[in-house]
């Protein structure tokens, strides 16, 4: 998995709340392998009209955050079902980064175990960012991971997330990269284990 440090650039304002993993990739498009990419089909039913064709004023199709890495949107995103696909349409598409107040908690998960940091945010400072976001849709987001920072403007806010997925996103660990990250402190207990009940080792061990 690739680290991530620091994401800058454009940052699409979804600006919904409640946006589901149905949303974020419907079902319909999960039966294609992985292999082939499911970036295209990221809020496909929200993005297109009933043709296939898309919306002009919707915010991903808009050419200045088409290619955005960091997106910003309302409370409870990523909720519904656990489709990991939801992530997988994500980060496909080129997203980084997501911002919102608050994320459903297995997306959250899946988001980190893909490189996706899905970083919390106060509402107010997520108010702030999207209407700066909508007079100035060019204007520069800059995220900081290790300082857990989010800059635009002359604006600097924090934001939120458990230390052990920050842990796993900065050093680009998966959850067996973590238990190898403790080598050292594991081989110590065995062998004081080892001491300590030398009749639990199997034999020949």
């Amino acid at each position: 998995m690739k680290p991530l440090t620091h994401v800058a650039g454009p940052a699409c304002p979804l600006g919904l709340a409640g946006v589901d993993t149905d949303q974020l990739i419907p079902a319909r498009f999960m039966k294609r392998p992985r292999s082939e990419g499911y970036g295209g089909f990221l809020l496909h039913d929200l993005r297109r009209d009933d043709a296939g064709v898309e919306k002009p004023d919707f915010p991903l199709n808009r050419p200045v955050w088409r290619g955005a890495e960091i997106m910003v949107a309302r409370r409870n995103f990523g909720s519904g079902s656990s489709r990991e696909a939801a992530v997988y349409a994500l980060a496909d598409h080129g997203v980084r980064v997501v911002l919102a107040p608050t994320f459903g908690d297995i997306f959250a998960s899946n988001a980190v175990k893909n490189g996706l940091l899905p970083a919390v945010l106060d509402e107010a400072d997520i108010e702030d960012l999207l209407a700066a976001l909508t007079a100035t849709p060019d204007l520069p987001v800059s995220v900081d991971l290790a300082e857990q920072t989010v800059a635009w403007g002359n604006r600097a806010v924090t934001f939120a997330i458990d230390p052990v997925w920050r842990e796993q996103l900065l050093n680009g660990w998966d959850d067996i990269d973590v238990t190898r990250s403790c080598a050292g402190e594991i081989a110590r207990f065995r062998a004081a284990d080892d001491d300590r009940r030398p009749w639990a080792r199997p034999a020949g061990a």
